[in-house]
């Protein structure tokens, strides 16, 4: 089964209310779900050979300092998926959201989203406004995410690492969103998420930013940022999943496949922001890249499925 585990939808339903709560409220070409642009989608989907995609809200998380907005923003977000679920089984799942930075209301509408809702996994995004995602105060709910053994699905936050030397720039998406991806997974590893926490399935978009480049790096450093007992960096880094969505760049994915491996890699394409024959060439630019044929196949059809339960 190929999964695409990196897709967002932005119903105009789940628009206007963030809209109304003063969140952020992007329209993105195909990416909606009036029947036009679904049907455009589905037939990307079949031209690449797509059976599902797994959708998340991107950047436009219910994270407010109200609660109550972000309470409302969260089920808003995962009744409109749900029901987008219902309506199309064959072709789509869905990640939640939930209302950070409340822990207990976070911890509420994960057990809805997830046992109620059928959900398969979380989405959080590199940061929660501008806290880490890691911070101490959100322990419980990484604590409920290992005793669940759940899938959670990172996403950058579109804040350009809070740096007017990204965003005053226009970098906040061209570099900052990989640069969001590579300050989330150092913060996992100095506060050894992924080893407190060993059953959470983390999965870091866009191959984890420099991740791949910097493994040697990061363990002759590491005394700058880990505890003397802690295992090597990129061994704690190889812990994680990371998805493929490199726009193509066959330099990319072959650094990261030499990084992590085929069985960390997981198919992922960032629709609507890759469409048409940049779709496509999310598929074939893995199968271009000079891979044996079966780390190609994990690749592409099978460690999506089976990391979300779906074989």
């Amino acid at each position: 089964m190929r999964v695409d585990v990196h897709a967002h939808l932005y119903p105009a339903a789940y628009r206007a209310v963030m809209e109304r709560l003063g969140g952020e409220t992007t329209r993105y070409p195909l990416g909606g779900d009036a029947a036009e642009e679904l049907e455009a989608r589905f037939k990307m989907m079949d031209g690449a050979g797509v059976d599902l995609q797994v959708l998340s809200v991107s950047s436009q998380q219910p994270y407010f300092d109200s609660e109550a907005k972000a309470i409302e923003g969260a089920q808003a977000a995962n009744d409109l998926y749900a029901e987008f679920v219902a309506r199309h089984p064959g072709r789509f799942r869905a990640f939640a959201a939930v209302p950070l930075p409340h822990v207990d209301a976070a911890l509420r509408e994960l057990e809805r989203a997830l046992d109620r809702l059928k959900m398969v996994g979380m989405t959080i995004g590199t940061s929660v406004q501008t806290r880490s995602a890691v911070d101490p105060e959100f322990e419980p709910l990484w604590a409920e995410l290992n005793r669940r053994a759940a899938v959670v699905f990172v996403h950058p936050a579109g804040l350009g690492l809070c740096s007017p030397l990204v965003r005053d720039y226009g970098l906040t998406w061209p570099v900052g969103a990989p640069f969001e991806d590579t300050m989330f997974t150092m913060q996992l590893i100095q506060r050894q998420i992924p080893v407190r926490y060993p059953r959470i399935k983390i999965i870091v978009p866009h191959f984890g930013g420099v991740m791949p480049m910097v493994l040697p790096r990061i363990d002759q450093h590491a005394m700058l940022f880990l505890k003397d007992e802690a295992e090597p960096a990129s061994a704690t880094a190889r812990r994680l999943w990371y998805d493929t969505v490199g726009h193509g760049s066959l330099e990319a994915l072959r650094c990261a496949y030499a990084a992590f491996g085929a069985d960390r890699l997981v198919y992922g394409s960032d629709y609507p922001f890759q469409v048409e024959e940049h779709y496509l060439r999310s598929v074939t630019y893995i199968e271009d890249a000079g891979f044996p044929a079966a780390d190609v196949k994990k690749i592409l059809d099978t460690n999506g499925a089976r990391l979300l339960g779906l074989e």
